[in-house]
């Protein structure tokens, strides 16, 4: 039971950094369109912290497959193939000479990105806290679980 925990506190941190990179990609994007970063900063602010989210994503849905469970994977597995796929085409990074014209495009991919990190959270916040109750109470439930009253 302690391992559960253990995983879902890990996902908890992990999901908090993937909101924290996303929401951060956004905030440049907006001071970009609002004309306070030039576009070499902005470009370079968002370039460095791409690969880690990817690798940081890719990680999470693994995580998930490894763990059983398939909820969460089969949620997760959307973002982290097209993490792949914009990877392996090298379009993940941002083109200095042309980050105006992909300006909206990008904004909107990194607001779906944000959502749907958003619902993540709600559900690994959820599990992990049901996982925690069950840790720290789970003395005061032994009582009503069916597997030992048939057995003793």
């Amino acid at each position: 039971m302690a391992w559960d925990l253990i995983f879902w506190v890990v996902c908890f941190f992990i999901n908090i950094a993937l909101l924290a990179s996303s929401f951060f990609q956004l905030l440049s994007l907006s001071d970009l369109e609002a004309d306070h970063l030039n576009p070499f900063e902005a470009s370079t602010r968002i370039n460095s912290i791409v690969l880690p989210e990817f690798l940081l994503q890719g990680f999470l849905c693994i995580s998930f497959l490894l763990t059983w469970h398939w909820f969460m994977f089969l949620f997760t597995l959307p973002i982290a193939a097209y993490h792949l796929m914009l990877y392996l085409n090298r379009k993940h990074l941002l083109d200095v000479t042309e980050i105006f014209r992909d300006l909206n495009t990008e904004k909107k991919y990194r607001f779906i990105k944000l959502a749907v990190y958003l619902l993540l959270f709600t559900v690994v916040l959820f599990r992990l806290l049901s996982a925690s109750i069950f840790f720290f109470f789970a003395w005061k439930f032994e009582e009503l679980d069916i597997r030992t009253s048939l057995f003793y």
